[in-house]
């Protein structure tokens, strides 16, 4: 049941965080199992959603695509494709002994971030992982290296507590899809604790969600609301959240899509901010948007704090069909 729309629509100014929606690694995934479906024919099987987004999820399983949490569920004789979070070793692995055709659509840079992991174990560093347990791409960061091999550690807690060998060689990896400034505190707190221990070469946080982040923070403080659009299960998406709410906004919530809006905690709302996380598509951008429009009498505007032209190229199995 929806709220009646007032006969006196009030005034409301919305703020459009940019960048924000889909990143490069996102919108290859999609296109891996778009080009799978289209080259080998419904159905492909995808272990995990491909990227944390039920929409995305249901446009691709009305084209096909099945979805599944093990290989264990996938029949011998179709093709199936690792999400966009990566996956630990033991599955490309058992895909192989079952002889199963696999593509993994791993973003590029959550790749990056398991060969950083994989070269300082290989040079006898003990890995100190950043990021949230149980996120798939924890564990498939983990599951590069033996068992034993990875230390997690999620807060700043955790980092002053941490434990180690202290004749070892560390070294830290991070998350993609961390909040930047709360990994910056860790990373100091282990920097303070371990002087010698190694850094990646680059930033492990990926620039989609250090940009969506600083495209937050620019309009957070002149915001009474802010609306982040994705998944309760998209990392990315909760960090927009936490980043809202620290930078001075009043509140903040995330939600799949317009339907979801509850339409009385937007009451004496004169600004609202909307992003979307790095797995939402401008679709429901565009749909917030309006459902707003259709409530109230808006005024947007777009700020942009960066350019994103980025793009992954797909693997050679796909990117010649």
């Amino acid at each position: 049941m929806t709220d009646p729309v007032p006969a006196s629509r009030q005034r409301l100014t919305i703020l459009l965080a940019a960048p924000r929606g889909f990143c490069a690694g996102v919108d290859r995934a999609i296109q891996i199992v778009e080009r799978a479906l289209e080259q080998f024919g419904a159905p492909v099987y995808v272990r995990h959603e491909i990227v944390h987004n039920r929409f995305v999820v249901e446009n691709l399983e009305a084209k096909g695509a099945v979805f599944v949490e093990e290989l264990d569920e996938v029949p011998a004789d179709v093709p199936v494709v690792f999400s966009a979070h990566g996956v630990p070793k033991s599955v490309p692995a058992e895909a192989e002994r079952r002889n199963l055709f696999y593509v993994d659509a791993t973003c590029p840079l959550v790749s990056k971030v398991h060969r950083e992991a994989e070269r300082h174990h290989k040079n006898g560093c003990r890995i100190i992982l950043i990021g949230h347990a149980g996120h798939p791409e924890v564990i498939g960061t983990m599951g590069q290296l033996p068992p034993g091999a990875v230390t997690l550690v999620e807060t700043v807690e955790n980092a002053e507590a941490l434990d180690v060998p202290s004749d070892g060689r560390l070294a830290y990896v991070t998350q993609t899809t961390l909040s930047v400034d709360d990994t910056a505190d860790i990373i100091a707190i282990l920097q303070r604790r371990f002087p010698n221990i190694e850094a990646p070469r680059k930033e492990d946080i990926c620039y989609a969600t250090t940009n969506r982040q600083e495209a937050v923070k620019a309009i957070a403080a002149r915001c009474q609301a802010m609306l982040v659009i994705g998944a309760e299960n998209s990392s990315n998406s909760k960090r927009l959240v936490e980043v809202a709410l620290r930078q001075g906004c009043d509140k903040a919530a995330l939600i799949a899509r317009a339907s979801a809006i509850d339409w009385r905690w937007l009451d004496g709302v004169g600004t609202l901010g909307i992003t979307a996380g790095a797995s939402a598509p401008e679709v429901l951008v565009d749909e917030v948007v309006q459902a707003c429009s259709e409530r109230y009498d808006v005024s947007m505007q777009e700020v942009e704090i960066a350019r994103e032209d980025v793009v992954f190229k797909l693997p050679k199995v796909l990117a010649q069909a």
